[in-house]
């Protein structure tokens, strides 16, 4: 159970529910089986025949099973075929484990195990049966090595044990919400007699996950309060204020409510700790800016963290553009009141970046960009007061808490991200931060249409997209591919890239490699767009290259960009009008989301055309579906996380709270999760060492194993 289920003790198995039940008089749906995954299903067999191949050399066994929604194959080959042909004859119940494959179009389970549901002389099918003689059986996640009944089994053993669990909620506040003692929840999801029983359970379980998660993050916050940081209240008449008399035009309502609240945590003693989320294009970076400029004011020096190369030298850029001669400290022409913005980044030049360390040592600069780099033992800073991270879910914890480690005193910390986070997902991965929103779009942001090209069913409509493209280019503007793989003989060897679309077995669309941009870029130069400039970008060109060729794209000299996802965040051409995406179901809904936010960035309408060979009953062509309804990242990311389980949405970077989630569903239980955090404050504001609640401290200990506790500690 260690090695396969990763089950240690007693607590983590009585903690390892039944994913369904199984009626006794109703049969699992066939007719729903997830492909290659692990299933297990309670059927009746139906018919049964050995087959000879090979010229009669060779034997297998067909057995067809059914449940009244459908059927299905299994296949026994070899010797393996006698006691299954003994065991599995006409009429006779049984439960069968095994993975779901297609073969010939069909679905079945090659060689699965199973269990007799009927009671005759071997021991084993009488067992079986007392083990479930209640009315519902429990399915358990398993694997091929461990069967769901024997799962079922151990957890008949340590059942008993159940009466010894330690209650993690006060009493006061389980009476209060009418929930169940946790041993008759761990009874009841275990072996319930009733669909009421499951329910009293799930209900319960739902909260004990909830309330630790949100003490534990409470408890985070608590100890936040306690460290002190140098307050940077705004100066008048310094930077920020010389900065926004030169803005070309006036915030929108929202930039201004997030930078109050922003300045408002910068004036206190206590670092800040905020998630600023907003839609591609709403806006973060001048928000972002403003709060830098303050800090300067302030006396202290900002540092702004971004995921890639290209990232970090497009926000430098746009940060001296925006800044003008504010950013020339030091240099003719530079105001009075100005600073130094400095870039560092691997690429650099030695004596650039030595320049450069030397500016931040100094406080010459007050505001650096950079990438990791930013991280590293040599960088030194001269008073740092605060720190950017750009696109949070792609910085580890461990690299923001390296930055914070920098300052004399903790720095106060912005975190922002173009990936819409409903809010549940953001109190229960990121409840130590607090959020601002920005939902509405600055004025002159132009409307993006988006349509599903369906190639395989369609093909003029590709063609026609074509023509779009360079309708857009003849119009003056330029245009984006976007492709899942780059298309070198590296890029075969790593396998496919990108997300994987939805798997169908009969799909020849997903049997194929994923288009690559430097195949698709030699056809459409040589075929529907010759005539026309195209170049590619991808992340294993070298950085100088991949600076030139978007230093082109960004002048206009470029007419068509073929590029991977390096262009995702960011990016900003605001002449690109059109994106055209290839094999777009194998990508996210997020990720499409964030793509299809580089265009429409000007006064010109844009266009995204999502291209899929898959066909329109898929999955995948829902999902595609989805994103060209609306523009609204919020819905979407909703429409993400039901269909991709939270796991895959909050990333790998939260796996270790994500783990501990076993009953709640972070989209569905929203009102839960609220209600616990208030909860969990009430508690940890209380009794910040939880001493009077020796139950809770003993569920956070398992819950905040030692890389967990790290994990959340980082922040």
């Amino acid at each position: 159970m260690a090695e396969h289920m990763d089950l240690h003790t007693v607590g983590d198995l009585l903690h390892h529910y039944p994913r369904r039940y199984a009626e006794r008089g109703e049969l699992t749906r066939l007719a729903e089986l997830p492909l290659d995954e692990h299933v297990t299903v309670v059927a009746q067999v139906a018919s049964a025949r050995v087959l000879k191949f090979n010229g009669g050399r060779g034997q297998r066994l067909e057995v067809t099973i059914t449940d009244g929604s459908g059927q299905l194959q299994l296949v026994f080959f070899g010797r393996g075929i006698h006691k299954p042909h003994k065991d599995l004859q006409p009429g006779t119940r049984a439960m069968f484990a095994g993975k779901a494959s297609v073969f010939n179009r069909k679905m079945q389970l090659a060689h699965p195990a199973y269990q007799l549901l009927r009671a005759d002389s071997s021991e084993e099918a009488a067992d079986a049966v007392d083990s479930w003689a209640g009315a519902l059986i429990p399915i358990y996640p398993a694997t091929a090595k461990l069967e769901s009944w024997k799962i079922a089994k151990a957890v008949d053993l340590v059942l008993p044990s159940a009466r010894e669990a330690e209650d993690p909620l006060p009493e006061s506040l389980r009476e209060g919400r009418g929930l169940v003692p946790l041993t008759e929840a761990l009874l009841k999801i275990h072996r319930p007699h009733t669909k009421a029983d499951i329910a009293d359970a799930r209900a319960r379980l739902k909260w004990d996950e909830a309330f630790v998660l949100q003490v534990a993050l409470a408890r985070r916050r608590f100890a936040d309060t306690q460290l002190t940081a140098v307050a940077r209240a705004p100066k008048p008449e310094g930077l920020l204020t010389a900065f926004d008399a030169k803005l070309p035009f006036t915030l929108t309502e929202g930039q201004r409510k997030v930078s109050r609240e922003i300045f408002d945590d910068l004036a206190t003693e206590h670092p800040m700790h905020r998630l600023l989320q907003g839609e591609v294009g709403s806006g973060k970076t001048m928000v972002a800016l403003r709060a830098m400029l303050t800090v300067v004011d302030a006396g202290g020096q900002a540092a702004m963290l971004a995921p890639t190369e290209v990232l970090a030298q497009q926000h430098h850029r746009s940060v001296t553009e925006m800044m003008g001669e504010l950013a020339e400290a030091g240099m003719l022409g530079g105001a009075e009141h100005s600073t130094k913005v400095v870039l560092l980044t691997g690429s650099m030049g030695a004596a650039a970046r030595r320049q450069a360390l030397l500016d931040l040592t100094t406080g010459e600069a007050g505001i650096v960009i950079g990438t990791h780099a930013l991280i590293e033992d040599k960088v030194r800073f001269h008073d740092l007061g605060l720190v950017v991270v750009d696109e949070q879910h792609r910085f580890g914890v461990e690299q923001r808490d390296a930055l914070r480690s920098k300052g004399e005193k903790p720095p106060h910390l912005l975190v922002m991200t173009a990936t819409p986070i409903p809010r549940t997902v953001a109190m229960t991965v990121f409840g130590d931060l607090e959020t601002s929103v920005l939902d509405q779009l600055p004025a002159g942001r132009s409307p993006i249409a988006s349509h599903v090209v369906p190639a395989a069913d369609k093909p003029h409509f590709l063609a026609r997209a074509w023509e779009r493209v360079r309708e857009e280019v003849e119009g003056g503007h330029q245009a984006y591919v976007v492709c899942p793989r780059i298309g070198d003989d590296e890029d075969e060897k790593a396998g496919k890239k990108g997300d994987k679309g939805e798997k169908s077995a009969e799909d020849e669309a997903e049997r194929r490699p994923p288009l690559a941009v430097l195949d698709v870029a030699d056809e459409l130069a040589h075929g529907p767009l010759r005539g026309l400039k195209v170049e590619v970008l991808h992340g294993r060109m070298q950085p100088a290259d991949k600076d030139a060729v978007m230093r082109r794209f960004a002048a206009g000299e470029t007419d068509v960009l073929v590029a991977t996802t390096v262009i995702e965040v960011g990016v900003n051409v605001p002449n690109a009008t059109a994106m055209v995406i290839m094999d777009a179901d194998r990508f996210g809904v997020s990720q499409l989301h964030q793509l299809r936010g580089r265009v429409g960035r000007g006064s010109a309408p844009g266009l995204c055309l999502l291209v899929t060979e898959m066909p329109e009953a898929s999955p995948a062509r829902a999902r595609l579906g989805a994103v060209a309804a609306t523009l609204d990242g919020f819905e979407l990311s909703r429409i993400d996380l039901e269909q991709r389980r939270e796991g895959d949405v909050l990333g790998q970077a939260q796996s270790g709270v994500r783990s501990s989630l076993r009953m709640l569903a972070v989209i569905e239980d929203e009102e839960i999760i609220a209600e616990a955090r208030e909860e969990a404050t009430k508690v940890v504001t209380a009794d910040p060492e939880l001493t009077r609640l020796p139950g809770l401290r003993t569920a956070l200990e398992a819950l905040l194993d030692e890389e967990r506790e790290q994990y959340l500690d980082k922040g």
